[in-house]
């Protein structure tokens, strides 16, 4: 007996989740290439409500064809694009470009400015937590991979909470992390311009423990965005986002996806934690991403006026 749950989406389509792990699951069959209507975005969104990742192998999209699929969960993310000037080779600005290509498709050199801010993509994280509203859904689909390296990994921040020592889960409920859009990057040592700096979304709060609209699950939000947690000393706070950052990613909270060409992974950013792993700089990896806002964070309290 297959340990696949099944949806009927249509009178012709039948979609199967497959569970890889308690948070991921293979999606199948479906050819993403061709429109799909609200009963099987519902079906997905729920899927996602669910498990936090979903992988769909031998989806090979055009920017358009992905971006069709994407604006059914929201309207799109243009995250860092806000604050920094970044040239696309993709067509369409709502594309992000996570590769070491040129514009012609060549590999760039390995000290490149492009190549050495994708280093922050290695940090765990949240996509656009440093933005009001944040990230909802990422999809990511995959073009070209190395040789050797790559991977992505996804960590479950539902089951993190639920793991959580009573102590440290007292400590982090009530409290506020500050995230700010260069923050990461600097601490690898890739300081923005001047430029940069001015043109900069201002920092954002948003609380250690939230609550998952899609599930009602509570679940940490934290991440390499996160600089501060508001109304204790610098230090201390990073302390505590550290002490929070290790828990949530022990290998049992992790899913690793081994990519091949055609993959596209769907990820909750409201849910898991994600980061790229190391590769060989002077082979092509094509990565291309597309992202919705979660509009509902708009309602959700900010810290408290300090001082």
């Amino acid at each position: 007996m297959s340990n696949a749950a099944t949806a009927t989406v249509s009178p012709s389509k039948i979609l199967s989740f497959t569970p890889l792990q308690p948070f991921a699951a293979e999606v199948g069959p479906i050819d993403l290439r061709d429109p799909i209507d609200q009963a099987m975005a519902d079906q997905i969104e729920a899927a996602m409500n669910k498990y936090a990742v979903l992988v769909f192998h031998d989806q090979k999209l055009t920017s358009d064809q992905q971006l069709d699929f994407t604006k059914w969960f929201g309207p799109f993310d243009l995250g860092r694009k806000k604050a920094v000037k970044i040239a696309s080779r993709l067509g369409r600005e709502e594309m992000a470009d996570i590769s070491n290509l040129d514009e012609n498709g060549y590999v760039f050199d390995r000290n490149h400015r492009k190549v050495l801010s994708n280093m922050g993509t290695r940090l765990w994280h949240t996509d656009s937590s440093y933005q009001r509203p944040a990230a909802k859904f990422s999809l990511l689909a995959c073009h070209a991979t190395p040789p050797w390296g790559g991977e992505t990994e996804f960590a479950d921040m539902r089951a993190a909470y639920d793991a959580l020592p009573p102590a440290l889960k007292a400590e982090a409920e009530d409290r506020f992390a500050e995230h700010w859009v260069h923050h990461s990057r600097s601490t690898l040592g890739f300081e923005p311009t001047e430029e940069e700096v001015k043109a900069a979304m201002p920092p954002v709060t948003w609380p250690l423990i939230r609550t998952h609209s899609g599930s009602g699950r509570k679940l940490i939000y934290i991440g390499s965005h996160a600089r501060r947690v508001i109304g204790l000393s610098l230090p201390e706070g990073r302390i505590l986002l550290r002490d929070l950052l290790e828990h949530a990613t022990q290998r049992q909270f992790v899913f690793q996806q081994k990519w091949r060409v055609g993959d596209m992974v769907m990820w909750d950013n409201r849910a898991v934690l994600h980061r790229g792993c190391r590769y060989d700089l002077s082979y092509p990896r094509d990565m291309r991403r597309s992202t919705v806002l979660d509009t509902a964070s708009l309602n959700e309290r900010e810290a408290p006026a300090e001082g």
